[in-house]
């Protein structure tokens, strides 16, 4: 039989512990509980479920910083034998009772090729996502629903059509706007489509709506299936209030045919401390995209939910990796730390099988942002806007358009000034608010 690991990274922080003893104590407490006490056969038969200590790296305060900065990063192979193929059971094991164990914070994942076998990722991803818009040389452009909650179907409709004629690429419902007697999902989807297609007439554009799928959780599938049977091309999903298994299991199920969008809500309770959480790498780039999400939203270093630029550019190169030594365990450095393992039976695979996810820096983006955002994540990306296409001051369909000629002015190099003298809609949106450079 193989022996399989996944490695967890975490960084701990104490001022005067032994962290090659906390590692240790990591390594055997989270998986056969006691090594030395055991007889020597039975540590035998216990080797193969052993946490093992892949590496310690400490860090000591600097010059003048308090003795409470003093960290480890410290890694752990966990044997899949330990754990059942799916995600929560792993996040249990490596990070269940730690997580409540003192300043220490889930840094990074990486996963054996027998556990990364057991997830197809996403069904659709970049490629797919693009093969259903036509569009393959340029960022997407995606709005979003504003201030829904209270309106009937005709307000719904009548907001989705001035979105679609600025010609964005797709739509997402806003993440608060749940199952409700004014806009049930399926009138919704229905009146959203028939939109689509009239502004479709207009544009010559395709476009995805993102409906937002809600509800029990043993209802989501069924949910699914009649927003999809009334013409649903997409789907929002609120993940980390349902759970990563949940949008795994949605995303595989062959009745649900069409992309899904990963939003982040409560993902402010686990990335942003330093001291404890999940890292947001692991949280909303890696997880998702395991579980099967086409696109993944995260808040922008840019707008008005801020997350650090190193942690979107870390969600960023998680999700677009090709590389599969980006997501799986080196087998050499597990033999190297003494785990029962020979590299050369486990051929490393080079190729990652998971599709690629769209990245989609969110929160406080007008077009004056967006050669920040082309810079920084290129052209594989989906610039994502509220106010700065519902706040234009030439109405809806124009912010739409502005952030088009935002796009476009980027891709032929010229700077948002320049080609604004010739678009009144850019030059209106910088008018309203400037460019950050």
């Amino acid at each position: 039989m193989t022996n399989a690991y996944c490695v967890a990274t975490y960084r701990c922080f104490d001022e005067k512990a032994d962290f090659a003893k906390k590692a240790q104590g990591i390594a055997v407490g989270l998986t056969v509980g006691s090594w030395t006490d055991l007889p020597e056969a039975r540590k035998a038969e216990m080797q193969r479920h052993l946490g093992i200590v892949m590496d310690v790296q400490e860090h000591n305060p600097a010059p003048g910083a308090p003795a409470s900065e003093r960290y480890a990063d410290i890694q752990i192979a966990y044997p899949d034998a330990n754990f059942s193929r799916d995600i929560p059971a792993l996040l249990v094991t490596v990070f269940g009772k730690l997580s409540m164990d003192g300043r220490i914070k889930l840094i990074d994942l990486s996963f054996s090729d027998q556990f990364l076998a057991g997830f197809p990722g996403p069904k659709f991803g970049i490629q797919g996502v693009r093969e259903l818009l036509g569009v393959h040389d340029r960022p997407l452009l995606m709005s979003i629903f504003k201030s829904v909650i209270g309106h009937d179907l005709s307000t719904l409709r009548e907001q989705f059509y001035l979105q679609a004629a600025g010609g964005v690429d797709l739509i997402k419902d806003d993440e608060i706007l749940f199952e409700n007697p004014l806009t049930p999902i399926e009138k919704r989807v229905e009146i959203c489509m028939q939109a689509a297609k009239q502004a479709g007439q207009e544009t010559g554009q395709k476009l995805l709506y993102a409906v937002n799928l809600t509800g029990p959780t043993f209802s989501l599938l069924d949910q699914a299936r009649k927003a999809i049977d009334a013409g649903a091309n997409a789907l929002l999903f609120n993940v980390l209030s349902y759970g990563f298994d949940v949008l795994s299991e949605l995303s595989r199920h062959p009745d649900i045919n069409v992309p899904i969008m990963a939003h982040p809500a409560l993902a402010g309770a686990f990335y942003p401390s330093p001291h404890h959480g999940i890292s947001a790498n692991v949280l909303l780039g890696k997880l998702l995209r395991l579980a099967g999400a086409d696109l993944c939203l995260f808040p922008s270093p840019y707008g008005s939910v801020v997350m650090p630029r190193e942690e979107n550019m870390a969600i960023k190169e998680v999700l677009l990796t090709e590389n599969a030594a980006d997501y799986t365990v080196s087998v050499e450095r597990l033999e190297a730390a003494g785990a029962p393992v020979k590299a050369s039976e486990q051929p490393a695979a080079s190729e990652l099988q998971l599709k690629t996810s769209f990245p989609v820096p969110s929160a406080g983006i007008h077009p004056g942002l967006v050669p920040l955002i082309l810079r920084d994540f290129g052209g594989q990306v989906v610039v994502n806007a509220g106010g700065g296409i519902h706040g234009h001051p030439m109405g809806t369909i124009a912010g739409g358009q502005a952030f088009r000629q935002a796009i476009d002015a980027c891709l032929a190099g010229e700077s948002l000034r320049s080609y604004a003298e010739g678009h009144p809609e850019l030059k209106a949106a910088i008018e309203a608010w400037g460019i950050k450079e």
